[in-house]
């Protein structure tokens, strides 16, 4: 199992929608097939795994880090191709939870004779799939916002400027982030100010890369036909309150998606555009945007992880914050966060942050 857990991770930048899978094929003590998840229309872990093996595979046991599924998506059902095969016992990672499988695939296995085994390294399992879990089990995403700050916690000076706070292995480092993720969000602020490109380039010329949608959040619709993200292949979609009129027109004609969401102060619900990221079958999403795009997200609950690149350098007074909170009477009102994982890329510190699970005193 743990042999598939690692051939899952070569999936990691190219399976969305569909969850990062690795399967191993052992007949008689030996290894005699090994796959992981296509891109998009190919083939899952699991027929790689079968093809690989061919006639070894009848008596096999198979190790899969997710429960087979069991339906006719853009490929047919993983255990149709378990039975033909003739593979003996499936031992799985973990249930799928997605509603189209969710204990399907271990019964059609069950019920044509072939014994299921479920758990095995499930904690490392759901490590492989945080974001593909939760659309499943929540709905939405998993939702991840970056920040590059000083030592006196600024993103930027006064006048905006910031590049670049952090080295290069640091931004080496936020571009994987960004190609694993199935979106970039930001709020149009950024776009204005800064006119991003949104997408993940990545130096190893031999990693497959499916680019990330690239998601602006922009209520009255300033957003430019004209920015760079729109010029650039792949799907940019832009959430609104309002989906009418010449500008929404622009840039549907330049090749922008235009989405409405309710409004909640002028503003738009940031629940209701995580909940259409989640019926759209993003799975996550890497937020790089500014104070108040990612202080909105924080009060609203959203934030799954803070990935924070500490850079040693202070930037003194009137530069810019990390968050847009207003202020707080106690220290039982702000939000606390635990530390997840901590690494060094050349003279940064990348600290990733989870909410607290137990409040604070």
């Amino acid at each position: 199992m743990r042999r598939a857990l690692e051939l899952a991770r070569n999936g990691l930048f190219t399976t969305d929608p569909n969850p990062r899978v690795g399967c191993v094929l052992v007949n008689n003590g030996e290894i005699v097939g090994e796959g992981w998840t296509s891109p998009p229309g190919g083939p899952h872990a699991e027929r790689n795994a079968l093809a690989q093996a061919g006639e070894r595979a009848r008596g096999a046991t198979a190790f899969v880090t997710l429960e087979p599924c069991n339906h006719t998506g853009r490929t047919g059902p993983c255990t149709d191709a378990l039975i033909a095969a003739g593979v003996a016992r499936v031992i799985g990672a973990m249930r799928d939870p997605n509603p189209a499988v969710a204990g399907g695939g271990a019964a059609a296995l069950a019920a044509a004779g072939i014994p299921v085994e479920i758990g095995l390294l499930e904690t490392e399992a759901r490590r492989l799939n945080p974001g593909y879990l939760s659309r499943a089990e929540r709905g939405r995403p998993l939702i991840r916002s970056k920040l590059a700050v000083s030592l006196d916690g600024r993103t930027a000076l006064k006048n905006g400027a910031s590049q670049w706070l952090t080295g290069e292995a640091a931004r080496e480092d936020v571009h994987r982030w960004r190609a694993r993720s199935s979106a970039v969000l930001t709020g149009i602020g950024t776009v204005l100010g800064d006119d991003p490109s949104l997408d993940a380039r990545l130096d190893d010329a031999a990693i497959d890369v499916l680019q990330p949608v690239r998601v602006v959040v922009d209520s009255s619709l300033r957003m430019p036909a004209t920015a760079r993200t729109i010029s650039l292949p792949g799907e940019v979609i832009v959430f609104t309150v309002c989906a009418d009129g010449p500008g929404a027109d622009e840039l549907r004609a330049s090749g922008a998606r235009v989405e409405q969401v309710a409004g909640v102060g002028g503003r738009c619900d940031l629940t209701a555009v995580a909940r259409k990221l989640g019926e759209l079958e993003i799975n996550e999403v890497w937020v790089e945007a500014g104070a108040a795009l990612n202080g909105a997200l924080l009060e609203a609950g959203l934030i799954d992880e803070l990935v924070v690149y500490l850079a040693p350098i202070v930037l003194g007074d009137g530069a810019r914050r990390m968050f847009d909170l207003g202020e707080l009477d106690t220290l039982s009102e702000a939000p606390r966060f635990d530390v997840a994982d901590r690494a060094v890329f050349g003279p940064d510190l990348r600290i990733v942050a989870v909410p607290a699970s137990v409040p604070d005193g």
